[in-house]
């Protein structure tokens, strides 16, 4: 039978570490928080009401659905079981324990929809409704934690001690106050103070804690693995590589190298490091291996505490399989459209992956690796139309363009030569060679006027299949999916850095707000605010395994990093306002400072970065020569 309550989204509160609602039917305040790995509920009732709490483990939503579940009641407060089901993770397995504050005075468990007289449930959908004793007080409390492994992990995972929701949602929220300190911005605009902080808050939300108490976790094959460091999951890479994963190397450099251990425990198993995985499980979910400039950037950031020789075989051994259009990249030094769908995305991709590889080669002394896949990092080359200015689909043969062509056109997932976009927003995705990109378009002014088209373009959108991930335009390009993120950044690569300032600062004040829409796309694991956070302090990082950072226009009067080493690093924006965006001048601990780019070694040591802000570009200042192109 369905069951649902309306509320009032007035009845809602909702702050780091804690959540409230008031439903209607019944009339129930509901509260939530949580610690690492037990949640707390708090059940409020009407005096002299029904006291009951549902628990539901049939029910799904999108590609979810259960296989096998069970409810045991182990004690008059506790309850434990498990809930194994198929979708996006093929193999989900999730096992719970809950205690409650109160003593079941009743309860009814139901297998398949049928009532079942027994204190045990078993079967692909089941179900229990819990009674509670309404003259003992109007709250019922729980705890409730979840395992991967086992359900006597997950008792082990569950804190000690009764249910006090209270004093663990002070707890709680004292660990987001932390975890948010790491940027204290300073802003007259209350407004950017919210999205600010509310961004950070996102980018912190993902990868999450998979491995239990004791350092367990389930494998996606099923074996049991033990570690002592902390295993994560929703490893989201093709998103989150680009911002999300860079801003965890200035505020959380212990938790990289915890994600990094446990992509090289997946690669143990599936000998090919992680994709996009979900609970344990490989989705195989979008293009290109992404862990692979993750591990590069950590380690030319000299981010430490795992095994540098291991990521390189890991890397190596991943980029020279055959599968997911490899083996035609590698025949051919890129994928012909006949090989496989989205082979324009995917060729660019493995060509910046073959560029990261290089680079962790060349550190390591490798130099026929790094020969080898330098070499292959140039397969962008062959897919770029000099007459149509285009990243194109093609044959084996030269010139074997795809036919008809619309720039605008995109089919989602199929039958296409794009990732969730079109020719228009995939065509400028070479981070490791920009000066080589701006070559191919006939030098600076050419790429320039091309560049500035994007954004001025028409935003329509053509064919009968688009993709709904294309959004947040402006002209075509398309802020609400992450191929777009790094574009406006190209013009500090040739030579016009004021364009760069101008477009960020556009992107800025039109994709994002204080409203439930405030987000001009999927959130994806935290990437849409980590180009906020980065892009709001005045950087960004292009090519997140070079290192550094491009800088942008700045937001806020002062923006200080608190960094784990005991510095902070500081960025002062002299005269900045709505208005005032454009950079005039810069010092760096008080030195005279014209570069579009600083390195990350450099905001580690500590020091001031000061811009001076004015309505009007000053097109002198950041264009000279810089040395990393």
């Amino acid at each position: 039978i369905p069951y649902s309550s309306s509320f009032s989204q007035d009845t809602e509160t909702a702050f780091p570490g804690y959540y409230s609602v008031f439903l209607d039917e019944p009339q129930v305040k509901v509260e939530l928080t949580t610690l690492d790995r037990t949640a707390y509920h708090k059940y409020k009732f009407q005096s002299d009401s029904n006291q009951s709490v549902i628990l539901d483990l049939g029910f799904a939503i999108n590609w979810d659905s259960p296989t096998d579940t069970q409810i045991t009641i182990e004690s008059s407060t506790l309850i434990s079981g498990y809930r194994y089901s198929t979708g996006w993770a093929k193999n989900q397995k999730v096992f719970f324990v809950a205690e409650f504050s109160k003593q079941l005075q009743q309860h009814v468990l139901f297998e398949n929809h049928k009532s079942i007289k027994s204190n045990k449930v078993n079967g692909k959908n089941t179900s229990a409704q819990f009674y509670f004793d309404k003259h003992t007080g109007e709250e019922v409390e729980l705890k409730i934690s979840l395992s991967s492994v086992s359900i006597d992990n997950a008792k082990q995972n569950l804190a000690e001690g009764k249910p006090d929701f209270d004093k663990v949602n002070a707890k709680a929220v004292s660990n987001w106050n932390n975890e948010l300190s790491g940027i204290r911005i300073t802003t007259p605009r209350d407004s950017l103070k919210t999205i600010f902080y509310t961004a950070l808050y996102h980018t912190k939300l993902s990868p999450v804690v998979f491995s239990d108490s004791n350092g367990e976790f389930r494998l996606p094959n099923d074996s049991i693995s033990k570690t002592k460091h902390t295993t994560y999951s929703t490893l989201s890479l093709w998103d989150t590589f680009r911002a999300q994963q860079p801003l965890l190397t200035i505020t959380n450099p212990d938790r990289v190298s915890d994600i990094i251990n446990c992509m090289l425990a997946y690669y143990k198993v599936a000998e090919s490091l992680p994709v996009w995985t979900l609970y344990g499980n490989e989705t195989n979910t979008m293009t290109g291996f992404h862990s692979i400039p993750v591990i590069v950037e950590a380690y030319l950031k000299g981010i430490t505490g795992f095994d540098a020789e291991e990521a390189f075989q890991a890397m190596k051994t991943t980029m020279m399989q055959d599968a997911r259009g490899l083996e035609a990249y590698k025949n051919n030094k890129f994928i012909p459209y006949t090989a496989t769908d989205e082979s324009v995305t995917m060729t660019l991709e493995y060509a910046y992956n073959d560029w990261c590889v290089a680079m962790m080669a060349k550190a390591l002394g490798k130099q026929d690796d790094y020969d080898y896949f330098l070499d292959r990092s140039m397969a962008f080359e062959k897919i770029f139309d000099k007459k149509t200015g285009f990243m194109r689909g093609r044959k084996e043969e030269a010139n074997s363009w795809r036919e008809p062509f619309d720039p605008k056109h995109s089919n989602h997932r199929t039958n296409t030569d794009y990732t969730e976009g079109n020719a228009w927003q995939h065509s400028w995705f070479v981070l490791h060679q920009p000066k080589k990109l701006i070559e191919l378009h006939g030098g600076k002014t050419a790429f320039n006027q091309k560049l500035e088209q994007l954004f001025s373009e028409s935003s329509e959108i053509t064919g009968n299949h688009i993709s709904a991930d294309i959004s947040g335009l402006i002209g075509q390009y398309a802020h609400g999916n992450e191929p777009s993120h790094h574009i406006a950044y190209l013009f500090n690569k040739s030579g016009q850095p004021w364009r760069t300032q101008f477009w960020v600062r556009e992107i800025l004040n039109t994709q994002y707000s204080t409203q439930p829409d405030g987000l001009s796309g999927n959130e994806d694991a935290g990437q849409m605010s980590a180009w906020y956070v980065f892009s709001s302090i005045g950087l960004y990082p292009f090519n997140p395994a070079s290192a550094t950072y491009e800088i942008g226009s700045p937001l806020f009067e002062e923006s200080r990093l608190e960094l784990q080493n005991g510095n902070s690093f500081l960025i002062k924006a002299i005269n900045v306002s709505e208005k005032n965006k454009y950079i005039q001048s810069a010092t760096l601990d008080g030195k005279e400072f014209n570069s579009t780019s600083i390195s990350h070694k450099k905001i580690l040591e500590g020091g001031q970065l000061i811009f001076v802000m004015e309505d009007q570009p000053n097109k002198e200042w950041g264009t000279s020569k810089r040395t990393e192109d």
